[in-house]
């Protein structure tokens, strides 16, 4: 690996790292920051998979005494605990069955900057649109969610499967339309994202794993690294951050990025 592509590879780390579990589109920032970059080759999708889940263990160092204790729960029958597995479980099925079925759709729409400038904005206006019309709080924690609201929260991460939508965005506007709390909304979408990532990457490299060599293997691994280390920074200030301003300034982002965007990718 020479010195351009390994500083390409740090950078789209970082930016992994600080856009992950923001509802501003991780994928979507790998993709145009790659065209800048001139990041290419075989690896370049499998690359902007694996290295989400970098950022996304940051969650499981983050939050371990939680997952922990709410496993030792379930397993010792404690209702709450119990409801706090189901919850994830339920919501993490949809994008596994469909990202099976989809995944060549999947991996040919990470080839496509102009598919995440229009998502990007498409996604900042419903979020500004939302956040006006979600009903009152009343869930204000992960074990109050029915089974229904989990699989429904489910469904909507789907969404995320095109670049640019994201996944933490999709999460919380969907769990903020059925009543949860913003920090709950936020925290659930964290959480949510270990099972469905580590599936999903598993899934890619199984499928892809004959076309990989090893700058291939050396460049997914310091990204996902650089990725972990940099999320492990932010993690817990973004939701402080979430619960504080909401959700409106990351949607004005969105749609000035993604226009600009635009307007590049139209001119060239």
């Amino acid at each position: 690996m020479d010195q351009n592509s390994l500083l390409s590879v740090i950078v789209l780390g970082i930016i992994e790292g600080l856009t992950e579990f923001l509802p501003v589109s991780s994928t979507g920032h790998l993709i145009l920051a790659s065209e800048i970059l001139g990041f290419k080759g075989p690896a370049e999708s499998t690359f902007k998979i694996v290295v989400q889940l970098g950022a996304i263990l940051a969650v499981l160092v983050v939050y371990f005494q939680r997952f922990w204790n709410a496993g030792l729960g379930a397993l010792q029958g404690r209702r709450r605990d119990i409801a706090f597995a189901r919850n994830i479980l339920l919501a993490v099925v949809p994008a596994m069955v469909i990202g099976v079925f989809a995944y060549d759709g999947i991996k040919a729409l990470l080839e496509s900057p102009m598919v995440v400038a229009v998502a990007l904005i498409v996604g900042g206006i419903a979020i500004l649109i939302i956040e006006r019309l979600a009903p009152p709080a009343r869930i204000m924690e992960i074990e109050s969610l029915s089974w229904l609201n989990a699989l429904t929260i489910g469904l909507v991460q789907c969404l995320a499967m095109v670049p640019g939508v994201s996944r933490s965005g999709a999460t919380i506007m969907g769990s903020l339309l059925m009543g949860v709390e913003r920090k709950t909304a936020a925290e659930f979408t964290f959480f949510l994202a270990a099972p469905t990532m580590v599936a999903a990457t598993a899934y890619d490299l199984y499928k892809s794993w004959d076309q990989l060599n090893f700058d291939d293997f050396t460049a997914i691994a310091i990204g996902f690294v650089v990725a972990f280390l940099t999320a492990l920074l932010v993690v817990k200030s973004l939701v402080a951050v979430v619960g504080r301003y909401g959700f409106a300034p990351f949607a004005w982002y969105r749609i000035v990025l993604g226009s600009v965007a635009a307007i590049l990718l139209l001119a060239t």
